[in-house]
């Protein structure tokens, strides 16, 4: 179990550094986990109903799984794709980002099932 453990927090240090070195203009370099291979990624941005602005980087790896990396109370967090009934659902620890069509959503599970969206209605910034 421990060897689980240390395996998801290197990974998520490693998503953490390149996320850092992509927001300064970094040349990206494919995102890779131990096994899996990013195929190609797609950044946009989002400005929500606070007016804050988010920029979220979404990657698609070769074996199909797809990953979101959004900041999260100023730290950059590795959102992993599940299953949802309707849009794109990524989940990291207690937080939910929900994407359906140019819209999204950013949930906080340990405020309770019924709790309103930490960040809400944030819509994709057309360039």
């Amino acid at each position: 179990m421990k060897r689980w453990r240390v395996a998801i927090l290197a990974a998520a240090v490693s998503a953490v550094a390149w996320t850092a070195a992509f927001s300064v203009g970094a040349s990206a370099a494919p995102l890779q986990f131990r096994h899996i291979e990013g195929k190609h990624h797609q950044t946009r941005k989002y400005t929500c109903a606070t007016g804050k602005i988010l920029q979220v980087t979404y990657w698609s790896a070769q074996n199909g799984q797809s990953f979101a990396v959004l900041p999260v109370k100023g730290t950059s967090m590795l959102f992993v794709n599940t299953v949802s009934a309707s849009g794109a659902k990524y989940q990291a620890g207690s937080y939910t980002w929900w994407t359906k069509g140019p819209r999204a959503n950013l949930y906080d599970l340990t405020s309770g099932e019924n709790a309103p969206p930490i960040l809400s209605d944030c819509v994709t910034v057309i360039r």
